[in-house]
């Protein structure tokens, strides 16, 4: 049995409808979810496949981190997609610099973000403190590369021409990648 913590603030949508979410996420990964609502605490227990079973933690963090359910599940349909995080705070002196750190990683409107997924193929979401990506594990590598490099102050357009570059040598690795539609 696994466990995990999600922020309170997350638990309705782990849940979903009627529990429509959670009875999703325990038929497809194959688990049980035992969620406390008190303290966000989710037991998982695999009650089939166990390969499907290593997934179900990452799918309620990926829920807990900010991802709609529908795009945490889709570490369900590749073996190869992976979710992680980068830690915002680890990278900030204080509340400013994350505020400052969480701004530039999100870009006017959204744009920094927007980039990082059109760009990679990958989906972005930063939430809290962290900055959640769902990918492949050479779109992960590239994003988190991306972020690594804002957090350290790099220019904006140095970052968008990495970004790009890692788009054209994806491409002519012939790795899977799909446009998101703008």
């Amino acid at each position: 049995m696994k466990h995990v913590t999600i922020p309170q603030d997350r638990i309705g949508v782990l849940i979903g409808e009627g529990g429509e979410t959670m009875r999703e996420i325990e038929s497809r990964a194959e688990v049980r979810l035992d969620i406390d609502s008190d303290d966000g605490s989710v037991a998982i227990k695999q009650t089939g496949d166990p390969v499907l079973g290593l997934k179900a933690p990452d799918i309620v963090k990926a829920i807990g981190r900010g991802f709609a359910p529908e795009v945490a599940l889709t570490l369900l349909e590749d073996e190869m997609m992976m979710f992680d995080i980068v830690d915002i705070d680890a990278a900030s002196r204080n509340q400013n610099d994350l505020q400052r750190h969480k701004g530039r990683l999100i870009g006017e409107n959204g744009r920094t973000r927007e980039l990082m997924e059109e760009l990679t193929g990958a989906d972005v979401v930063i939430y809290g403190s962290t900055l959640g990506m769902i990918g492949t594990p050479k779109q992960v590598d590239v994003i988190r590369s991306a972020a690594e490099m804002i957090l350290d102050g790099a220019p904006h357009g140095a970052v968008y021409s990495f970004l790009e570059r890692k788009r054209n040598e994806m491409k002519r690795e012939g790795m899977e990648y799909h446009q998101f539609p703008g």
